[in-house]
Order: structure tokens, then sequence, then C-alpha cells
């Protein structure tokens, strides 16, 4: 794997180095064992139950070596838990993620941003990730840039994501945690310091409000529809916390926490039957007639 950060490097190695090492271990205990049995056939049967000289192998090889071998790998295991745990006094941002049954709830307390399934990092720059559950336990692991994370009720817990270059990483939920538990992903995409802090601050604007009279009516449908009760539209009436945020919601790449992509088709899908996408997620379904449909996803395209 290549390290995309300190952290992931540090266990890239540490995972070589044990899958080598019981290879190597395993190949000599297959390779004596059958020296053992070829052996036995050629010794008379009178002689097979007298010690000889094999005695002294058979200590060094079962317990010394083994012994080496293990505390070797147990110093390694313990040099590598602090290059993988937070440095927070060298973090220069912080990042909140909530744990939810299914999704990402994502805010940047520096300014008051908030999206979901998605986090933004600056590259070179080390970042707090805090973690906490408003549900049940469930684990954040983003494999290319750190080990995972539990994520806990009343719990605050934390990683250091610090990418070394430009990507979109996926994570996913660690713990089961549900009937959609495989359906938790989300998205890190670090890009270069001013990339991000652009991105930063207009999520951190509110909503863009309707430029014609198409986007208004789609507005309307959504703040006359439950819709407006269960999400949040920064600078609208719309001011749910159960579901997404959706103040910029045309700017993310997925949909239901990385569960399909972020296309009109999709988004329409979703929105007149999420359990068919996603069985047992919070989302009822929306009944919208075809003018109503199309004038709604008009208005959310152009929430960037």
């Amino acid at each position: 794997m290549l390290a995309h950060s300190g952290p992931v490097g540090t266990i890239d190695t540490l995972w070589w180095v044990m899958f080598v090492g019981s290879a190597i271990v395993f190949a000599v205990v297959v390779a004596l064992l059958a020296v053992g049995l070829l052996r036995r056939r050629a010794i008379p049967p009178e002689q097979r139950r007298r010690p000889g000289p094999g005695t002294t192998f058979v200590v060094i090889a079962g317990v010394v070596v083994p012994t080496i071998v293990l505390v070797a790998l147990f110093v390694l295991t313990v040099d590598a838990l602090p290059k993988t745990s937070p440095a927070l006094g060298t973090t220069r941002l912080a990042v909140d993620v909530v744990g939810r049954e299914w999704f990402w709830d994502v805010s940047y307390p520096s300014n008051g941003a908030r999206t979901a399934n998605e986090i933004h990092i600056p590259v070179g720059v080390p970042v707090d990730i805090r973690v906490t559950s408003a549900d049940v336990i469930h684990s954040l692991w983003v494999p290319e840039l750190n080990r995972k994370i539990d994520v806990i009720p009343g719990q605050t817990n934390h990683v250091v994501f610090d990418a070394r270059s430009r990507g979109v990483f996926r994570g996913q939920c660690a713990e089961f945690c549900g009937l959609q538990h495989a359906h938790m992903a989300l998205y890190v995409v670090a890009e270069p310091k001013a990339k991000f802090d652009e991105w930063l601050a207009r999520m951190a604007a509110p909503a863009p409000p309707p430029a014609n009279a198409d986007l208004e009516r789609g507005q309307q449908v959504l703040l006359s529809s439950a819709c407006e009760y269960c999400h949040r539209i920064a600078g609208t009436n719309a001011t749910g916390t159960i579901g997404p945020d959706l103040t910029h919601l045309a700017s993310r790449l997925s949909l239901a926490a990385a569960t399909i992509p972020n296309t009109r088709g999709y988004l329409a899908g979703w929105i007149l039957d999420p359990q068919h996408i996603k069985p047992g997620n919070r989302m009822p379904a929306t009944n919208l007639s075809g003018p109503e449909l199309q004038s709604l996803l008009d208005y959310l395209e152009s929430l960037h």
C-alpha cells in the first residue's frame, strides 16, 4: 500500500514485518515436520523412542526462537503505538465527526461549516479528527490515512489525519452498528491548502437564494414537505438536525453516506423511495408529483 500519511507508513511496515516473519516461521515448521516424518520412516521401530541429539534442537527451535520472535514483534508493536496515536499538540485544525445510523455528520468549529459524509483536509497539515456517536457504537476507519478509531456515545476520541498527498480516500464504519452498517461510508478529500480554505469558506456560507422562479418553486416544495423537519439548509426555515445538512448538497461526491453517486437520477430515486436504496434508514419516502420533483431537483442541484 502507498503510504499517504506517516501513521499509515508505520502500520504498513509493521504489517509486512509480521506477514513475512509469519510466512518464514510457517515454512520452516512445515519443512521440519516433513523432515521429521521422512527420517522417522528410516529409523527402525525399536530405536524410535530413544532420546537423541534432536532434543536440544527441539528446545532451541521450539522455545528459544519463538520467544525471540515474539519479543521482537512486541517491541515493534509498542514502538508503532505512539506513531499512530494522536499528537494533538501538533495539529492546526479540528474537525468534529458525529456517527449516526447511518451517516457521518461533519462540522468545522473554526468557522461553523457543516457537511455530511465528507471530510476535507489540507495537504501537509495535521488535522485533529474528534469523533463521537449520537446513538450506538461506530468505528471510523480511513485505511490510507490512519488506524481505526472507536466512535462511542458520550465520549470523544481523537485520530490525526496528516495527508502527504492530495487525493480522495474512502473511509468506512468498521464496527457493526445495525442494518445499514455496510453502507455507512464517507470520503476524505485532501487538497492544497489554498483550495481547502476556499472550500471551507464556502461551506460556512448560507445556501444561495433561488436565482429564478423555478428554483423558488423547488425551495417551496422542500419547505412545505417533511424535509425541513429533518434537514438543515442554512439561510432558510429548514433547521432539522435528524438528517444530513443539505446547505451545500450539490458539491458532495455521493449521497446516502457514499452508497450512491450524487447525480440527478440517483437523487430523484433517493427522494422518492430511499428504502429501496438503503433499507432501514431513517428517511421516509416523499410523495411528489412529477413537476414538483423536477423543481425540487433543480433547487437541490443549485446548492453548491
